[in-house]
């Protein structure tokens, strides 16, 4: 019977730390094949090291890709969806576990607690909300978890370069910049992930946001 985060394949595999990682991405598949070729790539390494994958439920775009490889790939994949984003049109057939949530702070939130680790892709406002709201997270100490950006052919630069302008101009900590790791490949992407150590300090310790939660529970 299969695990989560476990994958059965024949091949020698390359174990890793990480047992899932969440994977942030575009509903669509963009205009540029190397889009396309990330995703499977990236599906393909989870595979490879032995990580499941939890994503945001769909299965078009590169949602889509990147899930069907690591399902194909004998890893666990679990999807969080809102019940408003089910409609086959919207999300199409969904791979693997699917959890069916009440609104997008709450897929959030589960998406962050059965993650180990954050990675974004190429997308439109979806993925670049959830990747800031992660980053913002570990800002505050809600969490300590390693957040990576795979910019593929550039496509990320200029908001690296805003990242950069914030600490310029004193709106981001040098500290807090490091938050996040980018990486131009998929291979460079998970090594930095999997060797990241957190350095910033947290503006509230993160065993308060958990009493926090445990007393709206």
């Amino acid at each position: 019977m299969e695990k989560e985060g476990s994958c059965s394949k024949e091949e020698e595999l390359r174990p890793s730390k990480l047992k899932r990682i969440c994977v942030f991405c575009g509903s669509r598949p963009g205009f540029r094949s190397s889009f396309t070729d990330a995703a499977l790539e990236l599906g393909q390494e989870l595979v490879k090291r032995e990580i499941g994958l939890v994503y945001g439920g769909g299965s078009v775009g590169l949602m889509g890709l990147i899930s069907q490889t690591v399902f194909n790939g004998g890893c666990h994949v679990l999807g969080v969806i809102p019940r408003a984003l089910l409609p086959h049109e919207i999300s199409g057939e969904t791979v693997g576990e699917l959890r069916i949530v009440a609104d997008m702070h709450q897929r959030k939130s589960i998406m962050a607690e059965n993650a180990d680790a954050f990675i974004a892709l190429p997308g439109g406002y979806g993925t670049m909300e959830e990747l800031m709201e992660m980053i913002t997270w570990s800002q505050l100490g809600i969490h300590d978890k390693p957040v990576g950006l795979l910019n593929v052919d550039g496509y990320y630069n200029s908001l690296l370069a805003l990242f950069d302008k914030g600490v310029e101009e004193g709106f981001i900590e040098v500290l807090e910049r490091k938050i996040m790791v980018s990486a131009d490949t998929v291979q460079d992407l998970i090594s930095k992930i999997e060797e990241y150590v957190a350095v910033h300090q947290g503006v509230v310790p993160k065993q308060s946001w958990e009493m926090g939660q445990s007393s709206l529970a």
